[in-house]
């Protein structure tokens, strides 16, 4: 490996999410959605060509993959490694030294906290302590980097869950921005979140990528994995 060459090319990856806009365009999109420019130049609040200028940097370096349908133009991050890149960086970043301008603020971020989803898996209070509890119950092997054991692999086929055929890591690690924690990610983690949601264990809060548990899906996860998020 050349470190010189891969040293430029950390840096130019670096360089691109330097800039506030475009973070916050890889933080939205950490919804697992694909949203238009219009869209991300709202939730940004700069003006729709200048939102453009920083979405076609984004899909040229490839961090963003662009779809078109009829004459919209829609992006979302170009898979879970990118999605992954932008958590852990955001876990990264300093915490907040001021308080919320206002009360919907604060709500916003504690109910981001307690639950959403990373890309295609689940994060925040709920994403860990899901992790930990498949962790606790032998289904997840840390003690030489994250694994499947068979007998996660038992539980998951009784939950009628079948893994795919795929080059994706089974099980992987991302580092939780609020929780500063690893939550579960790769195969195992999106498969969880989509049955989460075709289930409905847990439903969106509003359009954001916040999640909450329903009332099935506290029993549900008291039942298979003796958590009481509830009382949490």
């Amino acid at each position: 490996m050349d470190t010189r060459e891969t040293g430029q090319g950390v840096a130019a990856v670096a360089a691109l999410l330097a800039d506030p806009t475009r973070a916050v365009f890889c933080l939205a999109l950490l919804d697992g959605r694909a949203w238009t420019a219009g869209e991300l130049a709202r939730h940004a609040g700069v003006a729709a060509s200048t939102a453009t200028g920083h979405l076609n940097l984004l899909v040229t370096a490839g961090l963003l993959a662009e779809h078109r349908q009829g004459r919209h133009r829609y992006v979302g991050l170009a898979g879970p490694k990118a999605a992954e890149l932008v958590e852990s960086l955001a876990a990264l970043a300093p915490g907040d030294r001021e308080p919320h301008r206002s009360l919907n603020a604060a709500r916003r971020s504690r109910t981001l906290a307690r639950g959403r989803t990373c890309y295609d898996h689940l994060a925040g209070m709920l994403g860990v302590a899901v992790t930990d509890a498949l962790t606790e119950r032998g289904f997840l092997d840390d003690r030489h980097g994250l694994a499947l054991t068979s007998r996660g692999r038992d539980w998951l086929t009784g939950l009628g869950i079948a893994l795919a055929p795929t080059r994706r890591p089974a099980v992987r690690t991302c580092l939780d921005f609020t929780e500063r924690r690893p939550h579960l990610a790769g195969a195992v983690g999106a498969a969880l979140c989509r049955h989460a949601f075709d289930t409905g264990w847990i439903t969106r809060v509003g359009t954001t990528r916040a999640v909450a548990l329903t009332e099935q899906g506290h029993d549900e996860l008291r039942r298979h994995l003796g958590l009481d998020l509830a009382a949490a």
